[in-house]
């Protein structure tokens, strides 16, 4: 496992970290005892970094979290977020009170006193442009609830916006082989401001292992079925945002490129990795193989160049058609 910097923070995470939306729900059936054992793989393979969020599961996925510190000696630093529970979600209900609300609920689910890294969760558009929310982030801070403190969004003008913010540590965004434009307009941004960057939907909700087919079904409660036309969420959060068969038919043309060794899924995370802005990929793990699959990407060389342009042709002509300008 290799590491990297995360903003200013002085932590070094593992590149390939774990994404504990999949524990939580919304990604069909799942058990926590399987869930704990590859939590608990992936930590003995060198992640020591966690993402999660107060509305995955309602809170399951951070109490998961919780009993795998409980037994772990190892350091683990722990991302969640806040504004999600808001209904509805719109800007007016970012106020001081309701964060703290939240980041209280997380700080219990959690068994902390204070948060490793508390993330706005991707709040609309018009909170970008709300000194006070910021504001209320840098108290929450002096006062010894939040550690850090840090976005997540869906627009790439947004991540811009947010580390306006000299105190915002990361930005967690959508980028994979399907959606390219953050390293095109943000991420030399982030560099100089040495802002973190938490790579999430690395393989854009399964579609990038190469595993899924035209037949492929989801269960009721998995997003992948009742989300890809945006009616729970925004619509990119969701095989980032492309229609299905585009996706699979990409994926066939980059299926050919993968070098020797590598699984589709390792590729697009080593694909990610590719970018120095990157500070870590997040993508989930239900099962202890699946955990094992990820971390490995970590240890692969780098892609050639030759193979990175020409997984950046498909995307210019596949791709980016479909969803290049509207995140």
């Amino acid at each position: 496992m290799n590491y990297r910097p995360l903003g200013r923070t002085g932590w070094n995470v593992s590149d390939i970290s774990f994404g504990a939306w999949a524990v939580g729900g919304t990604w069909g059936p799942v058990e926590d005892e399987e869930s704990l054992k590859a939590m608990h793989r992936a930590v003995d393979l060198g992640v020591n970094f966690f993402d999660t969020a107060d509305v995955y599961g309602d809170g399951r996925s951070e109490r998961l979290i919780r009993r795998l510190r409980a037994e772990r000696s190892e350091e683990i630093h722990v991302a969640t977020k806040a504004g999600r529970r808001l209904n509805p979600h719109a800007a007016e209900g970012y106020t001081r009170e309701n964060l703290e609300a939240f980041i209280d609920r997380s700080r219990e689910n959690l068994g902390v006193d204070t948060l490793d890294l508390l993330q706005l969760h991707c709040p609309p558009n018009p909170v970008y442009y709300e000194p006070d929310v910021f504001g209320a982030l840098d108290d929450f801070v002096s006062a010894g609830k939040i550690r850090y403190w840090g976005v997540s969004v869906e627009k790439v003008e947004e991540a811009i916006k947010a580390t306006d913010n000299p105190n915002c540590q990361s930005v967690q965004i959508i980028f994979n082989i399907f959606r390219q434009r953050p390293a095109d307009l943000f991420f030399d941004l982030a560099l100089v401001r040495q802002v973190g960057v938490i790579a999430r939907i690395p393989l854009s909700s399964g579609m990038l292992t190469g595993k899924l087919r035209p037949d492929s079904r989801f269960d009721a409660d998995d997003h992948r079925t009742f989300n890809r036309e945006g009616a729970a969420f925004d619509k990119g959060e969701t095989f980032s945002g492309v229609p299905y068969q585009a996706g699979l038919e990409a994926v066939e043309e980059l299926r050919q490129l993968i070098p020797s060794g590598m699984t589709m899924g390792q590729f697009a995370l080593r694909w990610v990795l590719m970018s120095d802005a990157v500070t870590c990929a997040i993508p989930g793990g239900k099962r202890v193989d699946q955990v094992e699959q990820n971390c490995a990407a970590s240890d692969f060389d780098r892609i050639p160049v030759e193979v990175m342009a020409a997984v950046r042709e498909i995307y210019n002509e596949r791709i980016r058609p479909l969803v290049h300008d509207r995140w």
